[in-house]
């Protein structure tokens, strides 16, 4: 009796001649992806102060950035440098460049800061706190900006025969009188001029008004001769013995006598010299009683050459 055929039993699909192939494929595939995974790098990306995460294959810096779309410009900061390796983890920042048109204390120049407010742009350029044309806060464009800045400065301010220091941030002399609580009045003459800019440092003279005229037959005589006679041409000289006082030796009666207020000496040259001059005429020329002794000098020559320019301090 003939047996039953068996059926055929079902491939093995392992057993196929294509399994190798498959497995192999599958092997390459995988550590293709893994080689690939462990070529690409994640870095943190910060332009400008704005931070982004990103994963790269970039090799360099610059590299890096070219994929990001981040062009650099000739003075833009990068760090680390654009020729540097990108690394697994790192930080790279970005701060480009920014124009600013600086103006300090009237002087103007054209710098490049990275900071990206006027405050930072401030401390980048160490330019001290002051007056500024814009607020602190304020962002600076990559197009650039125009900045005034007012630095604090000293000045000294003589007037009403005294002097005070003060601080001020002032753009003309009026405006640092004005901050020192003195006002200009009418008929007052002040020196440097009131529109102009007070350095650190400048003494700024406020002088009495002059509601007397001098006539000019008075404002031709010979007064360096008799500064130089009288004191040797030095405002601040004082001889105890009267006690006489400046550049012609007022004696204090007499210096309040032609609206002189404080000590004659304390005085610029100048005002000395106005006020001398009303002396003459308030005493109708006659000189004598006033500067017996030097008094004649003022319808000579100056015998020292240096007579006028020591009066005129």
């Amino acid at each position: 009796m003939r047996g039953k055929r068996r059926a055929p039993r079902p491939k093995i699909p392992w057993r196929s001649p294509w399994t190798p192939v498959v497995c192999l494929a599958g092997v390459v595939t995988v550590t293709a992806i893994a080689v690939i995974g462990s070529l690409a790098k994640d870095v943190v990306l910060v332009v400008d102060g704005e931070p982004r995460a990103v994963r790269s294959f970039a090799s360099s810096v610059l590299e890096l950035l070219g994929d990001q779309g981040v062009k650099l410009g000739r003075d833009d900061v990068v760090r680390p440098a654009a020729h540097a390796q990108v690394i697994d983890g790192a930080r790279i920042e970005i701060r480009r460049a920014r124009p600013i048109t600086l103006t300090v204390d009237g002087r103007t120049t054209r710098r490049v800061v990275t900071a990206t407010t006027v405050r930072g742009a401030l401390a980048e350029l160490d330019i001290p706190a002051g007056r500024l044309s814009a607020p602190r806060h304020r962002h600076v464009p990559l197009t650039g900006m125009s900045l005034t800045v007012y630095t604090k400065r000293t000045v000294y301010v003589f007037a009403n025969g005294s002097t005070r220091q003060t601080r001020t941030t002032a753009r003309t002399v009026r405006e640092a009188l004005r901050q020192s609580g003195i006002p200009l009045q009418p008929g007052q003459q002040v020196r440097p001029a009131a529109h102009t800019f007070p350095a650190e440092g400048t003494v700024i003279t406020v002088l009495p008004p002059r509601t007397v005229p001098v006539g000019l037959e008075v404002m031709r005589l010979n007064w360096a001769a008799l500064a130089h006679c009288e004191s040797r041409g030095n405002p601040k000289a004082v001889n105890l013995h009267g006690p006489y006082y400046g550049l012609y030796q007022f004696s204090l009666p007499m210096w309040q006598l032609v609206g002189g207020t404080g000590m004659p000496h304390a005085w610029p040259a100048e005002e000395q010299t106005y006020r001398a001059q009303l002396l003459y005429q308030k005493v109708a020329g006659k000189w004598e009683g006033q500067w017996p002794n030097c008094g004649a000098h003022l319808f000579g020559t100056p015998t020292v050459s240096s007579a006028s320019a020591s009066a005129g301090q």
